[in-house]
C-alpha cells in the first residue's frame, strides 16, 4: 500500500489519474476534503491507512470547482451541510483580506480550494495518529495536492509534511506569506 487518499466526494475525480495499481490506493471522501480533528470517520480511515497498512504518503486531494469550497464563499445557508462548511468558512474568515484581494470569483474560489487543502494537511498533521507514526520513527508523509476537473491535470501545492520538524515550519506561516508564494511559485504537475 503506498498511499491514503483524502478527498472530496465529488465523483467528477478519476482514480485512473494517479496511474497506480488496484489495491496501492486507499481512499476517504468527504465534501470538500475537510479534515477536522473531530471526524471520527476520517480519523479511522488515517489510522487503518497508517498503523495498519503502512502507507508511505497521505495525499489531501482537493479540486478546483469544488461546490463545498464555492458554497462556504458566499452566505446562503444549505442547512445541515452548513455545519460541514463552517470548517471552510472559518479557513476563509482566517485569510480573508488575501481571498476579497481577489477581484475574479473563479480565482477567489480557486486559491480557497489550494488554502482548504492546506488546512486540511496541518490538521492531519497535527492528529495523534502522524505524531504517534513519527515518534516511532514511521516513514509517512502528508502532501497537499488540487485535481483540476477542466484539464485533467494533478498539481502539487508545495504542502509537504513529513515530520514534526516540517509540520512547527509550516504552521509559522502566516496568510500573506501563503499568498505571495502562491502567486510566485506555479504549481508542479505530476
Amino acid at each position: 500500500m503506498c498511499l491514503n487518499r483524502i478527498m472530496c466526494l465529488n465523483t467528477k475525480h478519476a482514480i485512473v489519474f494517479l496511474f497506480l495499481s488496484p489495491g496501492e490506493v486507499f481512499t476517504h471522501r468527504n465534501i470538500a476534503n475537510v479534515v477536522v480533528s473531530t471526524d471520527l470517520n476520517c480519523l479511522s480511515v488515517l489510522q487503518y491507512a497508517v498503523d495498519v497498512l503502512k502507507v508511505e504518503n497521505v495525499v489531501v486531494c482537493g479540486h478546483y470547482g469544488c461546490g463545498g469550497v464555492a458554497a462556504a464563499l458566499g452566505d446562503h445557508s444549505y442547512g445541515l451541510i452548513d455545519h460541514w462548511l463552517a470548517n471552510i468558512k472559518e479557513v476563509r474568515q482566517q485569510h480573508h483580506q488575501n481571498l476579497d484581494s481577489i477581484q475574479d470569483l473563479e480565482e477567489r474560489n480557486r486559491a480557497l480550494v489550494e488554502i482548504n487543502c492546506r488546512n486540511s494537511v496541518l490538521t492531519v498533521a497535527k492528529s495523534p495518529i502522524m505524531k504517534a507514526a513519527w515518534d516511532r520513527g514511521q516513514s509517512v508523509g502528508i502532501i497537499g495536492m488540487v485535481y483540476d476537473i477542466q484539464t485533467g491535470l494533478l498539481s502539487e501545492l508545495g504542502y509537504h509534511v513529513n515530520s514534526a520538524e516540517d509540520l512547527a515550519t509550516h504552521l509559522k506561516v502566516d496568510s500573506d506569506a501563503l499568498f505571495v508564494a502562491r502567486k510566485e511559485q506555479p504549481l508542479q504537475v505530476v
